[in-house]
């Protein structure tokens, strides 16, 4: 039987990007839930948020947090609820920006000359 595609939600998609900016740290939660591992590692540590947490559980499990300034989250709730934290939408900006530049400056140049006709007065020369 033929499996069906899941289907990918932009806004999961988005958040995964923007979560891409943000420093990462791996832990072990040896003995401690993973929950508990990440806040006594973001306590030891200091970690300052916006901060994203790999608790890695055993072999074959990783559990991921996010460390925001209102506390910490499941990484997949962030993912798609990026908008709700103050600290993303800054890099939600960032990341924006850096997708909207021209990679070879053409257009960047054209509109400089624009510019510069727009703003040489018809009678001075």
């Amino acid at each position: 039987m033929a499996r069906r595609r899941k289907r990918k939600s932009r806004r999961r998609q988005e958040g995964r990007r923007i979560l891409e900016c943000v420093p990462q740290f791996s832990i072990d939660c040896g003995e401690d839930k993973p929950v508990t591992a990440a806040r006594k590692f973001i306590h030891t540590e200091g970690v300052l948020p916006p901060a994203l947490l790999l608790v890695k559980r055993n072999e074959h499990t990783t559990d991921r947090y996010f460390w925001a300034e209102k506390g910490l989250f499941g990484a997949q709730y962030v993912e798609e609820n990026h908008f709700l934290f103050p600290s993303l939408r800054q890099m939600e900006d960032d990341v924006d920006v850096d997708i909207d530049l021209d990679l070879d400056g053409d257009d960047f140049e054209d509109e400089e000359e624009e510019d510069a006709d727009e703003l040489t007065p018809v009678g001075a020369f």
